[in-house]
């Protein structure tokens, strides 16, 4: 069985920090590729960023420079650092194994960030 958990959402103050967990079981995790979305209210998910099973990293564009994605293989984990957080990163972050948005297989169950003065 599958499972995906997420950890490290709350509440933050613009141009604070964020590190998000995503712990990872039941899959040969080194050989996955993984992402980072997240979903608005009202808004449809999208891609915050991705790191293929050759750590090859990949942001959109409303977090270059700010986000960073990484993966410890041995800890089965993937990470997110987000640095200088603005009110429109508030989402809840979902974790997912797979290339792409379309490609997706596995999902966790997100973790919400609030991005709030």
């Amino acid at each position: 069985q599958v499972q995906l958990v997420e950890s490290g959402g709350g509440s933050v103050q613009p141009g604070g920090s964020l590190r998000l967990s995503c712990r990872a079981s039941g899959i040969i995790f080194s050989r996955n590729d993984l992402g980072w979305y997240r979903q608005a209210p009202g808004k449809q998910r999208e891609l915050v960023a991705r790191i293929w099973s050759d750590f090859t990293t990949n942001y959109a564009d409303s977090v270059k420079g700010r986000f960073t994605i990484s993966r410890d293989n041995a800890a089965r984990t993937v990470y997110l650092q987000m640095n200088s957080l603005k009110p429109e990163d508030t989402a809840v972050y979902y974790c997912g194994v797979g290339r792409s948005l379309r490609e997706v297989i596995y999902w966790g169950k997100g973790t919400l960030v609030t991005v709030s003065s």
